[in-house]
């Protein structure tokens, strides 16, 4: 897949939220969903990308979005979600937010 232009938005659902990634000019959404455990820790729950978007980079950058949000808002990610958890062993700068 050529490299494209990843749109991530937050949606807020109180006790819940979710980050959407968009791509124009491909159909679907990805999609990494959370729980706010507290103000200061969140889980990962999910990340699920569409068959349209796979190779694109997508669900990285769902990732990511998240780990500099968390930075942002002095919060600590639980990653009970595989993708997440696998991404989060692959980014050992991430550990300041990641909680194992």
């Amino acid at each position: 897949m050529s490299q494209k232009t990843i749109e991530i938005t937050y949606e807020d659902q109180q006790s819940k939220g979710r980050y959407v990634a968009r791509i124009p000019g491909v159909e679907g959404e990805g999609e990494l969903t959370i729980s706010k455990v507290s103000d200061t820790l969140i889980i990962a729950d999910h990340t699920a990308v569409p068959d349209t978007m796979r190779g694109s980079g997508a669900g990285k950058a769902l990732a990511l979005r998240l780990v500099e949000d968390a930075r942002a808002k002095g919060q600590r990610i639980m990653p009970l979600c595989p993708f997440v958890r696998a991404q989060s062993l692959r980014h050992p700068e991430w550990a300041d937010v990641i909680q194992h």
